[in-house]
């Protein structure tokens, strides 16, 4: 496999240093590092195609923080791991910003711990993430026990998403019922690398994160599954599961946000017709779920027809599937103030 966590600390970096965005023949994209590992790949890919007369940076500094450098105009592509919300509908219409919504895979948002955990073998429910996670447990959910008590005697240590990731904001909209209401007593990072290092030294430790990164880390961690309601079995993610739609409520599409004005430039055309002709075999290699071909024919038409803005009205659905996805799409009923 291509995509290698410790990479991840050259990204973030890029991030910061990649040079300041321009005409010329760079294409500079930042988000998501839950959709970093799909876009590394296609972009790795697309300059060895162009003799890397184009020049390609992928960049991680979150979904939220990707899209305040996207609304800016400050790049040309920006990764998320939910779809924009109204606030950054309503930045991005303020600086005059237009842009294309890709769905380009689907993610199973991974719950995991530590190897020598064998009590959540079978699974754990929405609702006991959520009494774990909820705002209320802060300071006063601390071990394993209070959660179940024929758990552990033992201190929970918490692993998760950063504030200015996508992936908190799903996963605490799926868990919590309502995105960003979370504890804050855990350890936050956008870096997953930093998750998965944390969680595999403590065996008291849980956290979450996209599929790619447990993928790669099979060995050092144990994927929990996840009891969609008491009483129904623990459902672990892979590809198969998030296909027929029984990995819920953690199943969730993953896009690329492509700015309407860069998209004129040749270079950036190129990399997006690139990553629909190529993404779909790419997103396989990095262990997320490719959707379905005509989904990726789906995006090239909005492209070539100028369908711009959102599907999803602002906000970050949960439980949307495969199907769904691309019935919104033969639709493209766009959110007001898309434009």
């Amino acid at each position: 496999m291509r995509f290698k966590p410790q990479f991840l600390a050259v990204a973030l970096a890029a991030a910061f240093a990649a040079p300041a965005f321009g005409q010329g023949t760079l294409v500079k994209i930042d988000g998501s590092s839950t959709v970093y590992p799909v876009t590394e790949a296609v972009a790795e890919e697309f300059q060895k195609a162009e003799k890397n007369a184009i020049k390609v940076t992928v960049g991680i500094s979150g979904t939220g923080g990707g899209f305040k450098k996207f609304c800016r105009g400050e790049t040309d592509i920006s990764g998320a791991s939910r779809p924009i919300l109204k606030s950054e509908m309503e930045q991005c219409a303020k600086e005059g910003i237009t842009y294309y919504e890709l769905p380009v895979a689907f993610d199973a948002l991974t719950v995991v711990v530590n190897p020598k955990n064998t009590f959540l073998d079978k699974g754990i429910t929405v609702e006991q993430l959520k009494r774990m996670w909820e705002p209320s447990a802060q300071g006063k959910i601390t071990k394993w026990n209070q959660i179940d008590p024929s758990w552990p005697d033992a201190p929970i240590k918490l692993f998760g998403a950063g504030a200015d990731s996508g992936t908190f904001d799903y996963f605490t909209e799926a868990i919590v019922g309502k995105s960003k209401s979370s504890r804050g007593d855990f350890t936050a990072s956008e870096d997953d690398n930093v998750l998965v290092q944390g969680v595999q030294r403590d065996a008291n430790a849980i956290g979450y994160f996209g599929y790619a990164y447990y993928a790669e880390n099979q060995g050092k961690l144990k994927a929990v599954p996840i009891i969609e309601k008491a009483g129904k079995p623990g459902v672990s993610p892979s590809m198969n599961t998030v296909l027929d739609g029984s990995y819920q409520p953690l199943a969730r599409p993953i896009f690329i946000y492509v700015n309407a004005k860069s998209l004129d430039r040749p270079e950036v055309k190129k990399f997006v017709e690139y990553y629909m002709t190529h993404g779909s075999k790419l997103a396989r290699e990095v262990k997320y779920v490719p959707l379905p071909d005509k989904a990726y024919v789906m995006n090239k038409e909005h492209l070539a027809k100028g369908k711009r803005g959102t599907v999803f009205g602002g906000v970050a659905e949960v439980g949307v599937k495969i199907d769904d996805l691309l019935a919104r799409g033969a639709d493209q009923h766009l959110a007001p103030g898309a434009f």
